[in-house]
């Protein structure tokens, strides 16, 4: 074991590459014969044990990351103190639609067969799911498109979640705070994003906030680990064969907490690589914010 063993020297924690089949021909061939279960107790016993790769190793971190969590979590906390809808949006991972393997284990009296391979070729098509998850209310809201994952695509989701859901909810509101991550189709660079956003202030009368959680702290948004991880265990292990199927596992996601979600399936073809012009760009109502200007904005209706 001795050029076989890596370790940490603060903690004393000891790891090996060798396995027991490994570990027990080299015993035998110093002449002592032991068993694979006896081997692994005396590891045990040494401070060994199995161990998984951990993600912790952080690249260079955005100058003034910490100051902007404490920047949103006083928007956040100045809005639901007034009763003002703050949601958290971003895309979930993107599903293949059809009898493919889905991870995860569910009850089952045998094994559900299903395709090999994981062939986009053998797919109905591709769900994508932009979710909504309103902070204030516990509640989810999954726009599932067919097509791209754009800046078009999400607003439009954010759009509709506020038809259907949210100008009900709020009827007296004239403000929405969005919180989103740094990158994909509501990234901080993305200009049709800020462009779309202004149509839909526009069109609802809504002045709406944006604060964007710095880069690399995307797993801080509240939508992934109050929203998207419920969804992810109630379709564990079960194949995704239909959009009707997706948008019935979203649906009935809930919780003993008072958690649940609607879905709605989007066919609309959104096209990808659309180009914002510097006058469109230069109309925009908003104002960046004194604090991290990059990161947080505030877009004002043109017209009611």
């Amino acid at each position: 074991m001795q050029d076989e063993t890596a370790g940490d020297p603060m903690t004393g924690l000891l790891w090996t590459h060798k396995s027991l089949s490994n570990l027990q021909d080299a015993l035998r061939a110093q002449g002592f014969c032991l068993s694979r279960p006896t081997i692994g107790r005396l590891l045990v016993a040494r401070d060994y044990s199995l161990r998984v790769n951990h993600k912790c190793e952080a690249s260079k971190q955005s100058a003034g990351r910490d100051a902007q969590f404490r920047y949103l979590a006083r928007w956040r906390k100045a809005y639901l103190s007034r009763q003002l809808p703050v949601i958290s949006v971003d895309t979930k991972k993107v599903e293949l639609v059809g009898n493919f393997k889905q991870s995860g284990c569910a009850w089952r009296t045998q094994h559900r067969r299903v395709n090999i391979y994981d062939f986009p070729s053998l797919a109905q098509g591709k769900a994508i799911p932009y979710g909504i998850y309103d902070i204030g209310s516990n509640q989810g809201y999954v726009v599932v498109g067919t097509s791209h994952d754009t800046p078009e695509f999400a607003v439009a989701a954010i759009r509709q979640w506020w038809l259907a859901v949210g100008q009900h909810a709020y009827q007296l509101s004239q403000h929405l705070l969005i919180e989103c991550d740094c990158g994909g189709s509501n990234g901080n660079r993305r200009r049709w994003f800020k462009v779309g956003l202004q149509g839909l202030a526009d069109e609802c009368g809504l002045k709406i906030t944006v604060t964007h959680y710095p880069t690399g702290a995307s797993k801080w948004n509240p939508i992934e680990h109050r929203m998207f991880n419920l969804i992810s265990g109630n379709w564990a292990g079960r194949p995704l064969e239909s959009y009707e199927t997706v948008i019935n596992y979203i649906a009935t996601t809930s919780t003993a907490t008072g958690f649940s979600c609607q879905a709605y399936l989007d066919t609309t073809s959104y096209a990808t690589g659309l180009k914002v012009s510097a006058a469109e760009f230069e109309s925009l109502s908003w104002r960046p914010h004194k604090r991290f200007p990059k990161w947080n904005y505030t877009i004002y209706p043109r017209r009611r």
